[in-house]
């Protein structure tokens, strides 16, 4: 296959790509494997398939490639080198149910910031806020 060849395309593989471009839950890499391949049918050059999708010539390069070598499933994310993520579903579960611990409110953010704890103003000190700076009253120093 050359850079600028037309990758052939069947027509039930059209209709799947074409409604990976229109489908909203798709994933954007995919769609936009999906439209390299389906502008590369469509005989468009490998430079000008590149500006249109905003990615590298080489990028549309290895879709065709891949394309053409594994048809629709070599489009799809190849697994990632490494140790697979281990996920425990019920510990995210019960984390997101427990309360968040006391040392992650307001206060914890404020305190090491004004090297004490923030306080509220006294009702008869704003009468001139206007005049004060804002971190000033929130620090309470009015």
């Amino acid at each position: 296959m050359s850079l600028t060849g037309v990758v052939e395309v069947p027509p039930r593989d059209r209709e799947v790509l074409q409604g990976w471009m229109r489908s909203p839950s798709i994933r954007a890499g995919l769609a936009q494997r999906a439209r390299i391949v389906l502008l590369a049918a469509d005989g468009v050059g490998t430079g000008e398939i590149a500006s249109r999708v905003g990615t590298s010539k080489q990028t549309v390069i290895s879709w065709k490639h891949r394309y053409r070598d594994e048809s629709l499933g070599g489009l799809d994310d190849r697994p990632k080198p490494g140790r697979p993520q281990v996920i425990d579903e019920a510990q995210i579960v019960v984390a997101t149910l427990e309360a968040p611990p006391a040392h992650l409110g307001v206060d914890a953010l404020v305190e090491p910031a004004a090297g004490r704890r923030a306080r509220p103003v006294p009702r008869h000190d704003r009468k001139g806020l206007a005049q004060v700076e804002p971190a000033a009253v929130a620090l309470g120093d009015v």
